[in-house]
C-alpha cells in the first residue's frame, strides 16, 4: 500500500469540497470575521460582547498608538500611559507589573457597550478620541534617571495637540476658553503606575501647563513624610519616594498650599505621632479619615472633596489600597479597614463636573492578586469612573 492511501477517505472531501463552489454555499468561510478586534464601540441595540480576547491588550481595547515613537505626531483628547516603576516603594515590590495588570483586567469593561448608567454617559462614544499609548521606557536601575524620564513622557504627551477643540458652554452657547495657566487646551493623561512616587514627576509634568494645581488623593497613607522621618533620608535620592512625593512636590511649589486647596481621602494609616499631621497641614492638605464614611457616608464625603477643592483645576491621583485590602488585595503597603470597591466608584462619580485635568493609579502589583483578578479589575472600573467624569466635563469655562 502507498503510504499515503490510507489517507485518500479524508483528502478526497476535502479537495471535492474545495472544488465545488455550491456544495455548502450556506456555510461561513474560515477566515471571515464579521467583528474584528478593534471594531466600533456598540451603542444602543448593537452587538455586545464580541472579540473580547482577540488583539493585543490595551486598556479598554482601546486604540494603540505608540505616541512616543512612531506616532509622536498623533493628537488625542485622552490617553492611557503606564509608568512601571516600584523602586521607590517601602514594603512590597511589583508595582512595575501595574499597567500590564490593569490593562488585563480592563478587558471587559466594553464587554457590554461601556455606557456608564449612573453617569449617564458612554465616554466610549463621547466623540473624544481616547487611545492607550502603552508604557514611558522607564529604567529599574536608576531611581533619578527613572523620575526624569516619567516626567519627559508625561510632558511631552501633554503639550500635544488635542484632537477635538472645547467648543461651547452648554448652558450659555458661549465659547470655551481653556482652564490651563498657558491658555493652551491640553489633552488629558491617566498615568498606570507604578508606586506613588512617580506622582512627584506627573506633578513637575502638570505644572508646565497649569501652574501650581489642587489635588484630590485617594489613599491609606498621608505621603506628605519628611524625609528624615520615612526612611531617613541616607541620600538626597532615597529621600524621594512613595511616602514623600507630596512633601517634595509641596516644597517645589507643584501644589496650591494653603487652606481648602488639597484633599486626603481613605485616610486610616498609624503614624510615627501627632507631628505627622502638623507637617500634613503644612503641605496643604485636608484630611478625610477612611472611618468618616461610618458617620457621614459617601454622600458626606463627597460634600467635604468638593469644598475642599472649589472650581480649581485638579490633579486626582488614586492609590489602589484606598480599597481594603478585602476588595483589592495586590498592593505594596496593604491597610484594613479601607472603603469598598462600590464607595470608592459612588465617591468618584460625586466629582462629576470638576475639571480634572489628569489623574492616576497607582501601587497595583499583580503577583498578590488572587486568580480572579479582583486588584486589576478593580483599578479598571475606578478609571472608568474617572474617564467617564471627564468625558462630562471639558477643560475650559467661559471668558468673564
Amino acid at each position: 500500500m502507498h503510504p499515503v492511501s490510507y489517507l485518500l477517505p479524508f483528502i478526497l472531501p476535502i479537495v471535492a469540497f474545495a472544488h465545488d463552489d455550491h456544495a455548502h454555499d450556506d456555510q461561513i468561510p474560515l477566515d471571515y470575521v464579521k467583528y474584528p478586534y478593534q471594531a466600533q464601540y456598540p451603542g444602543d441595540n448593537t452587538v455586545m460582547a464580541d472579540s473580547v480576547f482577540s488583539g493585543i491588550t490595551t486598556f479598554a481595547k482601546l486604540p494603540w498608538v505608540q505616541c512616543l515613537g512612531k506616532h509622536k505626531d498623533e493628537s488625542f483628547d485622552i490617553a492611557f500611559i503606564g509608568a512601571p516603576f516600584d523602586t521607590g516603594t517601602s514594603y512590597r515590590p511589583g508595582a512595575r507589573f501595574g499597567p500590564a495588570g490593569i490593562r488585563a483586567g480592563s478587558r471587559r469593561l466594553t464587554l457590554y457597550g461601556g455606557y456608564n448608567v449612573p453617569l449617564e454617559i458612554n465616554p466610549f462614544l463621547s466623540g473624544l478620541k481616547l487611545v492607550d499609548c502603552g508604557d514611558i521606557p522607564v529604567t529599574p536601575y536608576d531611581n533619578k534617571f527613572a523620575i526624569q524620564q516619567i516626567e519627559d513622557g508625561h510632558k511631552e504627551l501633554l503639550h500635544r495637540k488635542t484632537f477635538s477643540p472645547l467648543g461651547n458652554d452648554s448652558v450659555t452657547g458661549e465659547p470655551l476658553v481653556p482652564i490651563s495657566k498657558d491658555g493652551k487646551h491640553h489633552p488629558r493623561l491617566i498615568t498606570l503606575g507604578g508606586d506613588h512616587t512617580i506622582v512627584l514627576p506627573l506633578l513637575r509634568s502638570i505644572y508646565s501647563a497649569y501652574g501650581a494645581i489642587s489635588v484630590i488623593h485617594f489613599d491609606s497613607h498621608l505621603d506628605t513624610w519628611k524625609p528624615q522621618v520615612f526612611g531617613g533620608a541616607p541620600s538626597s535620592q532615597a529621600a524621594i519616594n512613595h511616602g514623600t512625593y507630596f512633601y517634595w512636590a509641596s516644597q517645589e511649589g507643584l501644589i496650591k498650599n494653603g487652606s481648602s486647596i488639597a484633599s486626603h481621602g481613605a485616610i486610616r494609616t498609624t503614624l510615627s505621632g501627632p507631628a505627622d499631621y502638623a507637617n500634613d497641614d503644612d503641605s496643604g492638605f485636608q484630611r478625610i479619615e477612611a472611618r468618616e464614611i461610618d458617620t457621614i457616608g459617601t454622600d458626606g464625603i463627597i460634600k467635604k472633596i468638593r469644598e475642599v477643592v472649589g472650581d480649581r483645576p485638579v490633579y486626582l491621583s488614586i492609590d489602589i489600597d484606598s480599597i481594603d485590602p478585602a476588595f483589592a488585595p495586590a498592593t505594596g503597603t496593604p491597610e484594613t479597614g479601607g472603603w469598598s470597591t462600590r464607595e470608592l466608584r459612588t465617591i468618584l462619580r460625586g466629582l462629576d463636573g470638576l475639571h480634572i485635568v489628569s489623574a492616576d493609579i497607582v501601587e497595583v502589583a499583580p503577583a498578590y492578586d488572587t486568580n480572579a483578578e479582583l486588584t486589576t479589575m478593580a483599578a479598571a472600573d475606578v478609571l472608568f469612573e474617572v474617564m467617564s467624569v471627564m468625558a462630562k466635563t471639558p477643560l475650559g469655562k467661559v471668558q468673564k
